[in-house]
């Protein structure tokens, strides 16, 4: 026998005992987007290695270290996409979609990261992504934390809370990185060897560091708001007053940097208490620069993204999953006559019932061995299927989740006795 092929290390399948989890987190996201005029927008996995290297930054950790890149025949150098906002920029640029035009979208599916693998992040990880372009002004940026706030109470996720921060300007941030550069410089004994790699290449991402040993020396460095111009902190300022007003769980982080090079003004991170080191299940914020970054015409934008695979474990440590529902009919056909029966009487049920599952015996097998089945199952009724009942036009129901109570009905009246039962 052939050896087994393991899995890629950090990409896994997700199993049928998990899947309606996902599901349940998808349908409530689809719904809360739809509720608030936001369209889905389906994004390609593979995107030219210049994209990100434009947008996210040549000199970030992901560009550097983390993307997974290959040469194609006839395209050039590739990339399986790290995150969405770029491809998202790039498809609305591509089309024409925002050019004296407002959008909302949204957008679902894997993200592809080189990192090392462990509970929460993983290298090949689920995002939902939104974006708004053509936004100026920071009532966007409350609707998007309004939505986002209204989802951890429909997954009825209380331990969430929003970190925020403005980082002005992109002139604001030069002046801001000068005076950040020399108090690192003054204390660089302090600085281990990621900081001072970062010292020269992207110096506001030390303040982001998750070293305890740099805590002290990042609580004393200077405050980004600090070189914020007037308009700048008026805007922040009247987004904290709609979120204060809002009673959204927040604090203004002054660290909080984010790791993309095209944020600017309002960053923000939802973080949790009940995730360890990987605390972060969803971040955003505004990217005015990147639309002409990547060629399009000079416009505002916004955006989150979930991280789904931290939003589902939160879920399962909280104890917020619902069982997996097993189906509402079994059945159970017995003997040479009773498999085209079944099959009937299976379709029959769907057509009538098309929200509840209905699972037919496939493999044969004695009675015994098919009543298991369907016990295993989870079912909550078994229509068995037998010589005498194809005879006589019957089918007897089994109540598997009463003990021992079954009767015989007529075939015809079947689905109106499902009814009944299932409360149809």
């Amino acid at each position: 026998m052939s050896k087994s092929i393991p899995r890629v290390k950090g990409m896994d399948a997700v199993l049928p005992e998990r899947t309606p989890i996902w599901q349940h987190l998808e349908r409530t996201m689809q719904a809360l987007f739809s509720s608030y005029g936001y369209d889905e927008i389906r994004l390609p996995i593979v995107e030219r290695t210049e994209l990100f290297k434009r947008s996210i930054g040549e000199v970030t950790d992901i560009v550097e270290k983390e993307m997974y890149t290959f040469d194609d025949r006839s395209e050039g150098s590739l990339s399986l996409r790290p995150e969405g906002t770029a491809g998202c920029v790039r498809a609305v640029i591509d089309k024409g979609l925002i050019h004296n035009q407002q959008q909302r979208l949204w957008y679902a599916g894997p993200m592809f990261r080189y990192e090392k693998p462990q509970e929460g992040r993983y290298r090949q990880f689920n995002q939902i992504g939104v974006e708004s372009f053509g936004f100026a002004d920071s009532d966007i940026e409350f609707e998007h934390l309004l939505m986002i706030n209204k989802l951890w109470g429909n997954l009825g996720l209380n331990d969430v809370k929003l970190e925020i921060n403005s980082l002005g300007t992109l002139d604001e941030r030069k002046v801001y990185k000068t005076l950040l550069v020399k108090y690192y410089e003054d204390n660089k004994s302090q600085l281990d060897d990621d900081s001072i790699r970062r010292l020269t290449t992207n110096p506001m991402r030390i303040l982001d560091s998750k070293n305890p040993d740099l805590l002290s020396l990042n609580e004393k460095a200077p405050k980004l708001i600090d070189s914020l111009g007037e308009e700048s902190k008026a805007k922040f300022d009247s987004l904290i007053n709609l979120v204060s007003q809002a009673k959204i769980n927040y604090e203004v982080n002054p660290r909080l940097v984010r790791g993309l090079d095209y944020y600017s003004q309002t960053v923000y991170e939802w973080t949790t208490l009940s995730l360890g080191a990987q605390g972060t299940i969803c971040a955003g914020g505004r990217y005015d620069s990147l639309i002409e970054q990547l060629g399009g015409r000079k416009n505002s934008a916004m955006g989150f993204a979930i991280g789904a695979d931290r939003v589902i474990l939160l879920l399962e440590k909280l104890n917020l999953v619902a069982e997996r529902a097993g189906p509402a009919v079994y059945v159970v056909a017995v003997g040479n006559e009773s498999d085209a029966t079944g099959f009937n009487l299976a379709e029959q049920l769907r057509q009538e019932f098309p929200r509840k599952t209905i699972k037919m015996n496939c493999g044969g097998g004695s009675f015994k061995s098919q009543m298991k089945r369907a016990d295993r199952s989870g079912a909550l009724i078994a229509l068995i299927l037998g010589e005498d009942e194809v005879k006589n036009q019957e089918v007897t129901l089994k109540y598997l989740r009463e003990e021992g109570k079954q009767i015989k009905i007529k075939q015809v009246d079947l689905c109106d006795k499902i009814r009944e039962e299932l409360g149809e």
